[in-house]
C-alpha cells in the first residue's frame, strides 16, 4: 500500500505559477552545504555563539542524523538549513540556492516547497481537521490545483493508514496518530528535503519504529532527510550521524542502515 501510494505522488505532475530565481543561485555538487557557519546571538548577559565554523555537506538520499545534548547547537544547524534563522557569517546553500542571501518573502515560499518540517510536539493547528491540515501547504504555496489538493491530502493519508481520520480534529488522534499526519504534511508539496526535530521523542518504542520505517521508505525513494535528536542509539537506525557539541561538529561517523 505505501509503495503503491508513493508511486501515484510521485508520477503527479507539479505545477508552479511562480518561480523564485536569485542571482546568488549557482551550481553546487552537493544538495546541501553549509560552509563556515558561525551563528552568535547578542543577548543583554552577553554574546553567545551558537555556532562555530560549523562545515557540513549532505547529498541527495541521505539519511542523516545530527546528535548532540541541549544546547549544543544541533537544532541551530538546522534552524540554519530552513532559513528560519540566519548565520552570522558564512554561507547556506540548498541545491545551489544562496538561502542565507534570500528575502524573508522569498524564504517562506521557499521553504514550503523545498523543505517539509516535522516536529517533536506535532504543530497541528487544532481547528483545522487532519486532512485541512495537509491541504494547508498546498494552499499556502500555490502548489496543485485546488480540486487536486484533496486527492493528494487523502493519498499521502493512505500512505499512513489514516484516512478513516481525515475528518477528525488533531485532538481526538493519538501520539502517534498525530505524528503520522504532521509527517504527511511535511510531504504536502513534495519537496526533496524533510527535517525532523525529535520526531520520535515523545513516542513509545513499537510506534517510533513505524515512523523510521516510514522514513527509510522516504529515503529509498530518493527524499533526504535530517533528523535531530539528543539519542546516541538513533545512529543505527541512519545512514550517517554527526555529534555536535558546543557548537561545532565533532564525530561524524557511518550509521547503522544500509546504503
Amino acid at each position: 500500500m505505501f509503495k503503491k501510494c508513493l508511486n501515484f505522488l510521485y508520477k503527479a505532475k507539479k505545477k508552479v505559477n511562480e518561480e523564485i530565481i536569485l542571482d546568488h543561485d549557482r551550481p553546487n555538487k552537493y544538495l546541501i552545504e553549509l560552509r563556515q557557519i558561525e551563528k552568535i546571538y547578542h543577548t543583554d548577559a552577553g554574546n553567545f555563539t551558537a555556532l562555530r565554523g560549523v562545515d557540513l555537506q549532505v547529498n541527495t538520499g541521505e539519511f542523516l542524523a545530527i546528535i548532540g545534548k541541549s544546547g549544543s547547537g544541533k537544532s541551530t544547524i538546522l534552524n540554519m538549513i530552513t532559513g528560519v534563522d540566519r548565520p552570522t557569517s558564512g554561507e547556506v546553500m540548498i541545491n545551489g540556492t544562496a538561502v542565507h542571501a534570500m528575502k524573508e518573502n522569498q524564504l517562506a515560499v521557499w521553504r514550503g516547497r523545498n523543505i517539509g518540517i516535522v516536529f517533536q510536539f506535532f504543530q497541528l493547528l487544532p481547528t483545522l481537521s487532519v486532512i485541512e491540515n495537509i491541504m494547508l501547504p498546498m494552499d499556502f504555496c500555490n502548489m496543485y490545483q485546488p480540486a487536486e489538493r484533496w486527492e493528494r491530502a487523502m493519498t499521502l493519508l493512505k500512505m499512513v493508514e489514516m484516512t478513516a481520520q481525515a475528518n477528525k480534529l488533531p485532538t481526538e488522534l493519538s501520539g502517534g496518530q498525530q505524528q503520522r499526519v504532521a509527517i504527511v504534511r511535511a510531504l504536502a508539496n513534495d519537496p526533496p528535503i524533510i527535517v525532523a526535530d525529535e520526531p520520535t521523542g515523545n513516542l513509545d518504542s513499537k510506534t517510533a519504529d513505524a515512523i523510521f520505517t516510514l522514513f527509510d521508505e522516504l529515503v529509498s525513494r530518493g527524499k533526504t532527510i535530517l533528523m535531530v535528536t539528543h539519542d546516541s542509539d538513533i545512529q543505527r537506525r541512519v545512514r550517517r550521524a554527526i555529534t555536535v557539541a558546543d557548537g561545532e561538529i565533532v564525530h561524524e561517523s557511518a550509521g547503522g542502515s544500509p546504503v
